[in-house]
């Protein structure tokens, strides 16, 4: 069975855990450290612009918390991850539900700056790099969860906001041991306030915190996985560009300077549900990658958003994929779709 995602781990990542269990320390500590050093010098971000917490979802919070999310606008895409709701609603914000972009799955910006949202949450969907203004008053959270490493005019996205947002989660494109995450931002004022948010024990004042620490163990697997990123992306870029020229219609935005990441290889097709069961009988995993019934509002309201999740099929793309496995994908996917 060629299934339609998994996680890409191997014998680094198990003498790099082994180390940390053999260390005897195995909470938050100089892993962790180490891999925001790691994370900063990704980004090319000076030392301590980096915060490690256990999930995404974690990050996403947080950074909704130092930028006072707290009874304020939320600007986020319906066409998007149930954690996004979810934040929002655990900071007690309102969530301003926005449609995708015409003929994109990111969300559409300048509908943002028309409902006047006072925090808008802008992921780039499957690895395809959002289209933002050079210029605008919106105060933006970068959530960079499908997309690390896509660049925009030569540069790492994810910092063209206030705040950007990782995820590390198993079948992301680098995981830190199945949960984590990351709160990366210029800001050193921002990144401290949720720094001290997750110091939340012998702290000697009455502030609310939480535990959204991440682990040494986990840390040690997630800095194999940052630097081995590269080799990752490029088997990604390897398969999409196979699935390309065999054909078939997929989801990409193209222009100067843009360089996507390929999270997500996502095809556009009349009839999914006939798609994903032919590639069952051929014993290939396939998804709708947002369905009709995870929009986080009422579809019918989201033309563009109800139009991608009843015409889009989810093709696998990881890579531990052979390239015979994506031969055989290919001419399956023709043969159907």
């Amino acid at each position: 069975m060629i299934r339609h995602n998994r996680p890409t781990l191997g014998l680094q990542e198990q003498e790099a855990a082994t180390r940390a269990l053999e260390r005897g320390w195995v909470a938050e500590g100089v892993e962790v450290e180490a891999l925001e050093t790691e994370l900063c010098q990704f980004f090319d971000l000076p030392d301590g612009h980096a915060v490690a917490v256990s999930s995404g979802s974690a990050a996403l919070y947080l950074a909704l918390w130092a930028l006072g999310g707290n009874n304020k606008r939320i600007g986020l895409p319906v066409y998007s991850c149930s954690a996004l709701r979810n934040a929002v609603g655990l900071i007690g914000g309102e969530c301003n539900y926005l449609d995708c972009e015409e003929g994109s799955p990111n969300v559409d910006v300048s509908a943002a700056i028309r409902a006047r949202v006072d925090i808008l949450i802008a992921p780039s969907m499957f690895g395809i790099p959002i289209d933002l203004p050079d210029s605008s008053d919106l105060t933006m959270i970068e959530d960079i969860a499908q997309s690390i490493g896509a660049m925009v005019s030569g540069k790492r996205i994810g910092l063209r906001g206030e705040v950007g947002v990782c995820s590390f989660y198993a079948t992301k494109l680098l995981t830190s041991g199945g949960q984590g995450g990351a709160v990366i931002s210029r800001n050193r004022t921002l990144v401290e306030r949720v720094r001290d948010y997750r110091e939340f024990d012998c702290r000697d004042d009455a502030l609310l915190r939480f535990n959204f620490q991440m682990t040494d163990l986990q840390a040690a697997v997630g800095r194999v996985q940052l630097k081995r990123l590269p080799e990752f992306l490029a088997r990604r870029e390897k398969w999409f560009q196979m699935y390309k020229s065999a054909g078939l219609d997929l989801l990409d935005r193209s222009g100067p300077g843009v360089q996507p990441v390929r999270y997500r290889i996502v095809m556009r097709c009349a009839k999914p549900a006939s798609v994903i069961a032919a590639l069952a009988l051929a014993n290939i995993g396939a998804i709708v990658p947002i369905e009709e019934r995870e929009l986080l509002d009422e579809p019918r309201l989201y033309p563009a958003a109800l139009a991608l999740a009843k015409a889009t099929v989810s093709l696998p793309c990881y890579p531990a994929l052979r390239e015979e496995d994506v031969i055989q994908i290919a001419r399956a996917v023709s043969e159907t779709a």
